[in-house]
């Protein structure tokens, strides 16, 4: 029989999915241009770096009874180097390839030294835990907190036309979820992260409710709906 926690692991896996897919409409702009522009590809390489951590964390010689933790996140990640792929094809000044390849080199040998260290220095479920766990948290809250820059521009401009309504709601869903699930069977380090996730988004939604009705409405819809090569690019990633 299903239990509780399994049900919100998985409504959690459906909603970090839809995070993960949220860098769509950039990547669709990119094909369609055949080119980058100025679109950086740092927040998809941190992005790896997060999914990795999470898969390393919820395998069962670390922390036993995470297979959702681990799906969620194999697959983000495969969305990650997808998205990451799509930008070195068109990268035409080749500038973003060398950070890319040279960024995935260096996040792979970490994340493959933090695991020596955790099978061979920590032998027990709860030692390994308590490393990986607070790593991940360390990376999980540095992704929940980038569109601190975002409140910044929207405060000073009075206008919410760089803060995406349904991803900053999504956040703030996934944080709420991801806290359930650890209340459940608690789960320190996913509670903490994502706890603090729930907060920051909540407070995103505050501040764009405040601000909504000053942004300065758009006479031409296309100007509107399309992205500005300039405006600060979420990867979607806010794991469990």
């Amino acid at each position: 029989m299903v239990n509780a926690r399994t049900i919100v692991g998985i409504v959690g896996n459906v909603v970090s999915f839809g995070l993960f897919l949220s860098p769509v409409a950039t990547f669709w702009r990119i094909i369609r241009k055949k080119d980058v522009e100025e679109f950086h590809p740092y927040a998809y390489i941190a992005a790896c770096l997060n999914c990795m951590f999470w898969i390393l964390y919820g395998l069962p010689v670390v922390h036993p009874d995470s297979t959702l933790v681990i799906t969620i996140n194999a697959v983000g990640l495969a969305l990650e180097l997808i998205y990451l792929s799509i930008f070195c094809l068109y990268d035409r000044q080749k500038r973003g390839r060398r950070v890319v390849g040279l960024g995935i080199l260096a996040e792979v040998i970490f994340v493959g030294v933090i695991a020596i260290i955790t099978f061979l220095a920590f032998h027990t479920h709860t030692s390994r835990s308590m490393f990986v766990g607070i790593l991940c948290d360390i990376f999980n809250i540095i992704m929940y907190a980038s569109p601190l820059t975002i409140w910044h521009k929207v405060i000073t401009t009075k206008s919410v036309e760089y803060m995406p309504f349904f991803l900053s709601l999504a956040n703030f869903a996934n944080g709420c979820i991801w806290t359930a699930y650890a209340l459940i069977k608690l789960d320190i380090y996913i509670l903490v992260s994502n706890g603090l996730g729930a907060i920051l988004g909540f407070i995103q939604l505050v501040i764009y409710a405040c601000y909504y009705k000053s942004t300065p409405k758009k006479g031409n819809d296309d100007d509107f709906v399309k992205p500005k090569p300039t405006e600060v690019q979420h990867s979607g990633a806010a794991m469990a």
